[in-house]
C-alpha cells in the first residue's frame, strides 16, 4: 500500500502518543482547547484545519489508555462546536483513529501494532461520508487501509489515512507524523509561525477566559467564531443539552476513574454554560 511519503521507518513498539485534528481555524479551536486540562500546542494544519499536539500527561504519567483519553477529548470538542474533530492515537500494541462530529456517535478504526486491521470496514465509508470525502476515489483509498499489508504497521496505517486526508486539505507541519517521539512532535509543531501554546487552564479558569473573550466579542457586536451556532433560534436548547449530557458523562468518568471522560463531561458543561451566558449578554436586534 502506497502512502505517498507518509510511510514510517521501521516497525516496533512505540510510546503512547496522539494528535487531534480540528476542521476549523486555530482562533476557533483555541478557546475550546483551553478548557481541557492539558497543555498542548496548537497550529494550523491546512486551510480549513488545525492541529493540537497534547503533552500526554494522562497516559504518560497517570497510566490511562491513550485512546480513552483522546476519544473523550475529541467527543467533547466536537459536541461543543460545529466542526468535526479527528483523534489519531497509538501505543505499543495498537493504533487507531476516532472521528467525532456533533452529537452523532463517534466512528473509528483500529489496527494492531503490526498493522493487522481489527476494525469494521463500514466505519471507513461512514468516516468518508461525514468528512465529505470523494465517495469513489477516497473511499477506495481508505478501503486499502482495511486490507492485509505485510509491509505496513499500525503507524503506517495512520500515515496512509493522513495521505488520503491531504485531498481534503489536511497539511501537517513537516515532521509531525504518528508514531514520532513526543519531543520530535512538539519541536515540529512549534516550527510554524502561527504555533501557540495551550496552557490547559482547566474548566473553571478556561471558562473564565472564554467568557472574557466572549464579552469582548459581544462588545464589538459580532458572533464569536468558536460559537458559530450562537444566536440561532435553537442555540439556547443546544446549550442546555450540552449541560444535560455533560453531567452524566462526568459521573460516568468518575465511576470509571477516567480523567479523559471526566474532562469531556466538564467541557460539555462549560460549553453549555458559556452558550447560555452568551444568550443572556449577546446584542439583540
Amino acid at each position: 500500500m502506497s502512502t505517498d511519503g507518509f510511510r514510517a521507518g521501521s516497525p516496533g513498539a512505540a510510546a503512547p502518543g496522539a494528535l487531534l485534528l480540528c476542521r476549523a481555524a486555530p482562533d476557533s479551536v483555541a478557546p475550546a482547547a483551553n478548557l481541557l486540562r492539558e497543555r498542548m500546542l496548537l497550529t494550523g494544519a491546512g486551510e480549513e484545519w488545525s492541529l493540537l499536539v497534547p503533552e500526554g500527561s494522562p497516559w504518560l504519567h497517570a497510566g490511562e489508555p491513550v485512546d480513552r483519553v483522546v476519544n473523550g477529548w475529541a467527543a467533547a470538542l466536537a459536541v461543543g462546536s460545529s466542526w468535526p474533530v479527528l483523534a489519531l492515537w497509538w501505543d505499543a500494541d495498537r493504533a487507531g483513529f476516532t472521528l467525532a462530529s456533533g452529537f452523532r456517535r463517534p466512528v473509528g478504526y483500529v489496527w494492531l501494532a503490526n498493522g493487522t486491521p481489527v476494525g469494521e470496514d463500514e466505519a471507513m465509508s461512514t468516516f468518508a461520508a461525514r468528512l465529505g470525502l470523494d465517495p469513489v476515489l477516497d473511499v477506495a483509498s481508505l478501503g486499502l487501509l482495511t486490507g492485509a499489508d505485510s509491509e505496513a504497521d499500525g503507524r503506517d496505517r495512520l500515515r496512509g489515512l493522513l495521505a488520503v486526508l491531504t485531498r481534503a486539505g489536511v497539511a501537517l507541519p513537516a515532521g509531525v507524523l504518528p508514531g514520532e517521539p513526543a519531543d520530535r512532535l512538539h519541536e515540529a509543531a512549534l516550527a510554524p509561525a502561527d504555533a501557540r501554546r495551550i496552557e490547559g487552564l482547566g474548566v473553571v479558569a478556561g471558562w473564565r477566559e472564554a467568557v472574557r473573550a466572549e464579552l469582548e466579542v459581544v462588545e464589538r457586536g459580532r458572533l464569536a467564531p468558536w460559537l458559530p451556532w450562537a444566536g440561532d433560534p435553537q442555540a439556547r436548547a443546544l446549550a442546555l443539552a450540552q449541560v444535560v449530557v455533560g453531567l452524566p458523562v462526568m459521573v460516568w468518568g468518575v465511576r470509571r476513574r477516567s480523567g479523559g471522560w471526566v474532562t469531556a463531561g466538564a467541557l460539555l458543561v462549560a460549553h453549555g454554560a458559556l452558550g447560555l451566558a452568551y444568550e443572556l449578554v449577546r446584542p439583540r436586534d
